[in-house]
């Protein structure tokens, strides 16, 4: 066949998928779990190892053609108002850091040219903390609080931006050119965030479809026996990673706000897809400690939510909203969703739903089990989006 072809490319994913399930059926043979040597499949025939996978399909678009690598000469470059990069041309244009803020005196030895006291460079910090740090800031107020001063096409650069939190929000830079930079990094990784590559991508959807498979699992009736016993361990799970990352964090010199508290609520989170992977596999999930281990996941999955809210309103101006009112509204929504799951569903599809349901002669699944199988995936999506626009999905 003439010319180019994307045969190659398919059959290159259609390996790496082959592998992935080969690895899968290789340690149900020899008894053990799958997870450790399906991550060992990925790893080494990804795009890092052996590149069985073209890197294109692991890396999302924003990574590949914004480049945020300044270079050598940036100051210069700025001080002579010639070209920086596309990429933090783009950050300069949106307004998050305003130039006239920082006093360039300081850093670079010599005075600047508008002759900016020195409290500027503190009244910046303060700006860009403001201008960045909240996900839920509007896009125009962003602005006002960057500065009146910034240019015009902030406006666009802020409307893209709204319901957004740069990671590098609510730190205090101390040049211009490390704010465009940290600024850039940030953009970038927010975008992929929104638009992950194709492998990403499906992985999320991969630990979504995981997630609601361990609720189809969950059994109520010994979840009660369990409780208490299930949220200590939860409380211990999540407040013994808090301390010892912190603690590790401060031990390796560095300061404990905001790195120490990050790192602790990075390790706070238990993984419930993996918890029921495991326990599924040896088949022990409807066991009493199983279903205390995963009700304890879940309840530490709640802690970390309101660990990471808390964390976020140390990183600039508290918003009560975001941080306080979205969280308890979630939660509370979840408190609703499982007392609904315990005393509303049930009696709903056996009692009201499934009687009215007819099978179909010859047909090859039930209706009665297609109508269970839309219904659920109509909460699931009803409940997965009200959660993710209250902060807490």
């Amino acid at each position: 066949m003439g010319g180019a072809s994307s045969f190659i490319a398919m059959l290159s994913i259609a390996a790496f998928l082959g592998l992935a399930w080969l690895a899968t059926k290789l340690s149900q043979a020899a008894g053990v779990s799958s997870i450790v040597l399906e991550i060992t499949t990925g790893v080494v025939f990804g795009p890092a190892v052996l590149g069985l996978v073209a890197p294109e399909y692991a890396e999302c678009q924003h990574a590949r053609h914004i480049n945020c690598d300044p270079p050598q000469d940036l100051s210069e470059r700025i001080a002579a108002g010639k070209s920086i990069g596309e990429g933090l041309q783009m950050i300069a244009s949106m307004g998050y850091c305003p130039k006239d803020h920082y006093d360039h005196g300081a850093s670079h030895g010599h005075d600047d040219a508008h002759g900016a006291p020195a409290a500027a460079g503190h009244n910046a910090t303060e700006a860009h903390a403001e201008a960045g740090h909240d996900a839920l800031d509007d896009a125009m107020d962003a602005h006002g609080e960057a500065g009146h001063d910034a240019t015009g096409a902030h406006a666009e650069g802020a409307d893209h931006a709204a319901h957004r939190r740069l990671s590098g929000g609510g730190v205090h830079y101390a040049t211009y050119e490390e704010c465009l930079v940290k600024n850039c990094q940030s953009y970038v990784s927010h975008e992929c965030q929104l638009t992950p590559d194709f492998f990403t991508l499906i992985g999320h959807a991969g630990v979504a479809l995981m997630i609601f498979e361990s609720g189809m699992h969950f059994d109520f009736e010994k979840a009660a026996q369990v409780g208490p016993r299930a949220c200590c361990v939860a409380v211990i799970g999540t407040i013994l990673p808090l301390v010892s990352g912190a603690i590790l964090t401060v031990i390796f010199g560095r300061p404990f706000m905001p790195d120490g508290v990050s790192v602790g609520t990075a390790l706070a989170p238990t993984s419930v897809g993996i918890a029921l992977r495991l326990l599924s596999e040896a088949k022990v999930l409807q066991h009493d400690f199983g279903q205390a281990i995963i009700t304890a996941a879940f309840v530490d999955d709640i802690l970390s939510l309101v660990l990471f809210n808390v964390l976020f309103s140390l990183t600039g101006e508290f918003n009560v909203m975001a941080t306080v009112v979205n969280p308890i509204i979630g939660i509370a929504f979840m408190a609703v969703a499982m007392v609904g799951a315990v005393k509303f569903w049930p009696k709903f599809i056996n009692e009201v739903l499934l009687p009215k349901v007819r099978n179909v002669e010859g047909s090859k699944s039930s209706r009665k089990d297609e109508v269970l199988f839309f219904l659920m995936v109509v909460v699931l999506l009803t409940y997965a989006t009200t959660t993710f626009f209250l902060g807490t999905h």
